[in-house]
């Protein structure tokens, strides 16, 4: 039983209760009253223009919808086409072994990789296990899908070809085709429209899907189209590639024969490939590579993913059907590795990414092996963070993706469920970076006369009579050092290795070949915490195979008191490696040199006297030389003019980071000016491949007066 204050609190709370129940059932009989007796419609915000590709604006990448734009070539009437061009070449031709094509598809494409001068997205979906694939294919359900030139610059940049995808599905797609076969003349046409495209974008081909039924009249036609698409191709950018899907056969029926057969084989026999459709049986890799006789690893077998009938069930068992493809020597297609972001997989995104491709590493093994070339440069960015930084001075702490900035991806292995008295390597957004926006942590604990290395790269550069330069940067904590390991192979079959350390390691420098002691190249002044360590090496003849990174302690105290074999918390992170000949000096050209531009400048009035100004800058050297610069950093610098003597100051202490350029153009849009500000200088800083840049006060600028001002 309640006693008397408690039975009186008690009603008063339920009368409460009551009472706004009895409130909230009022407003909502009132606000349905006010919806049925109002003649006005409800406000709604008027829908956005329809976009215009000629307009300037944040450059985009897009899609070509219809075979109208692809014939008239308005495509490159657009403001957007220009950035859009491939900035990382590709020369190669496809090895003749079993390869791993694989095919983006990502809610339809063109998200976060739309923006090509970058995005905010921290969390954007990438691939950086490029060393375990041949071909990436980006793919979406519009009739031409180009891809954007985030994607194909960092798969150049890891020996990785890219293909657009060229695609048909639905009623639109039956009359598309009745168009492009209407007769020979329009299937080559069409062809050599798509050809134009991937060379004037930079990428290496087509995927062609036709997802509908074709009268059998038009196969002819489309036959023409396929043949003069690979030769047109071939002619014009060497190892090229065209590859045909599984789709409609040889009779014109829609009907998926999940192998390679007399249906779909006369389209396989005048491209480079087919791939087959992912719902086949254990025997039909084998069964394909038998009718595709020595072009075997020309036949790439679809895998699911999402594990839609494909074998093997995709997800997580997805290397169960990579080991019977492999089995039946044929090639592989991953469609569709975005799952585990899609699906929000545990623990995150980068935990399951790393877990997945490792049972793809474990079953595949490694196709792609760097360095190669000189100069070798890795800041080891996925190519999104939380900050950006040059030369160890962090610039920017704004969130931001765009995979154009993605550096050379290390080859670290993934270890499930680490123990804590290990050390764990992996490629951290959160520590400092010494350039761009990642780099890689190692964190655990060490004893003192240990060492542990991790896996960095796996090499193929041959070394020739001059000596090579590396140069690493580190951030350690306490007694905490970083080395790498590098091994070496003669063509007398002879091999070596050797460890590029901080200081003579005796403890352990038996398990080496020979130790080199690396000399500090001196602390950058804006770059505090960073040790810039460099060495030079002489092995004409011998290849570098191998890189590995050494944790290590400095000074073991070897009569410290306490328990014996005591671990101690270890922490390191390296920042960049450079590699490249010692006669290579990084030369930039003076300012003068440039030619910067302005065009269409727009001003538009905010309030109080500020604006915001969108402009697109352009710039290329004096003397037409064509630029081989990878990269360039913008900045804009905000001035204002002293009344006393007529002279302009800075209103900030440093530039601010407007973003990176992948080719000789940027956009500026919509740059906050406050009233105070008689004129902006746009500076562009150039960037070389082996990761150096040009100081500021030697870069080239261009200025704009205020309007009004």
């Amino acid at each position: 039983m309640l006693s008397l204050p408690l039975k009186f609190d008690c009603l008063r709370r339920r009368n409460i209760v009551k009472h706004l129940k009895l409130v909230r059932n009022k407003l909502q009989n009132l606000l349905r009253f006010v919806k049925m007796s109002s003649s006005e419609p409800e406000l709604q915000h008027p829908p956005p223009p329809p976009f215009n590709p000629t307009e300037p604006s944040l450059p985009i990448s897009y899609p070509i919808e219809t075979l109208k734009d692809l014939e008239s070539r308005s495509y490159f009437n657009s403001f957007h086409y220009p950035f859009n061009k491939t900035s990382v070449p590709l020369k190669s031709v496809l090895p003749n072994r079993r390869r791993l094509l694989v095919c983006h598809d990502l809610k339809g494409g063109y998200l976060d990789d739309k923006w090509v001068q970058g995005g905010t997205n921290p969390e954007a979906y990438g691939i950086w296990h490029w060393y375990l694939m041949d071909v990436f294919v980006y793919f979406s359900h519009t009739l031409v899908t180009l891809p954007p030139p985030c994607w194909t610059n960092t798969a150049h940049r890891h020996g990785v070809k890219v293909l657009g995808t060229f695609i048909t599905e639905w009623d639109e797609g039956r009359v598309a085709c009745n168009e492009l076969l209407s007769t020979k003349e329009s299937a080559h046409m069409y062809a050599e429209r798509l050809a134009e495209l991937a060379v004037a974008l930079g990428f290496d081909g087509w995927l062609i899907n036709m997802e509908v039924k074709l009268d059998p009249g038009q196969i002819r036609n489309m036959k023409e189209f396929v043949d003069h698409l690979t030769q047109t191709m071939h002619s014009a950018v060497p190892g090229s590639l065209v590859i045909w899907y599984d789709s409609v056969t040889i009779h014109g029926d829609l009907h998926w024969q999940d192998q390679l057969n007399d249906k779909n084989k006369p389209f396989f026999d005048i491209c480079d490939g087919i791939f087959v459709n992912y719902t086949w049986k254990e025997n039909y890799p084998r069964d394909s590579a038998a009718v595709a006789g020595d072009r075997n690893f020309d036949v790439y077998m679809g895998v699911d993913v999402f594990g839609r009938n494909t074998f093997g069930g995709g997800k997580w068992n997805t290397n169960d059907a990579l080991d019977v493809i492999k089995k039946g020597e044929t090639s592989a297609a991953i469609f569709a590795p975005a799952w585990n972001y899609e699906t929000h997989q545990l623990p995150n995104f980068q935990t399951s990414q790393n877990h997945w491709w490792s049972l793809v590493e474990k079953s595949w093994g490694i196709v792609q092996n760097y360095p190669k070339d000189l100069p070798f440069y890795t800041n080891f960015d996925q190519g999104h963070g939380h900050h950006f930084s040059v030369d160890g001075a962090e610039i920017s702490n704004d969130p931001w993706n765009n995979l154009s900035c993605q550096g050379f991806q290390p080859l670290l292995e993934f270890v499930d469920n680490p123990t804590l008295d290990s050390i764990q390597a992996l490629v951290d957004f959160n520590e400092a970076s010494y350039s761009g926006g990642g780099n890689i942590t190692f964190r655990g604990t060490l004893e003192d006369n240990a060492f542990f290395t991790r896996r960095l790269f796996h090499g193929e550069l041959l070394l020739g009579d001059l000596p090579v330069n590396f140069t690493y940067s580190v951030k350690s904590e306490g007694d905490s050092q970083l080395g790498l390991s590098l091994q070496f192979s003669s063509t007398m079959n002879k091999s070596m290795s050797m460890l590029l350390a901080s200081q003579e390691i005796y403890q352990f420098s038996s398990k080496f070949s020979q130790v080199i002691t690396t000399r500090p190249h001196g602390k950058p002044g804006n770059s505090p915490g960073w040790v810039i360590q460099e060495a030079s090496i002489a092995m004409n003849g011998y290849k570098l195979t191998e890189i590995h990174a050494v944790c290590y302690r400095s000074k073991p105290e070897f009569n410290k008191p306490g328990p014996a074999h005591n671990p101690v918390k270890y922490f390191a992170v390296l920042g960049h490696i450079t590699i490249k000949n010692s006669e290579k000096k990084s030369g930039f050209p003076p300012s003068s040199s440039w030619l910067v531009e302005a065009q269409f400048i727009k001003w538009t009035s905010v309030s109080q006297g500020s604006k915001t100004l969108s402009v697109k800058l352009k710039w290329k050297l004096k003397d037409g030389t064509d630029t081989v610069f990878p990269n360039y950093n913008i900045y804009a610098k905000k001035l204002a003019k002293q009344v006393v003597s007529d002279q302009d100051v800075s209103l900030e202490d440093v530039p601010k980071y407007l973003g990176t350029a992948h080719v000789e153009a940027f956009y500026v849009s919509d740059l906050s000016v406050p009233c105070e500000t008689s004129s902006l200088k746009f500076i562009v800083q150039v960037c070389a491949a082996d990761g150096t840049c040009q100081k500021l006060d030697d870069s080239p600028t261009f200025s704009i007066d205020v309007k009004g001002q």
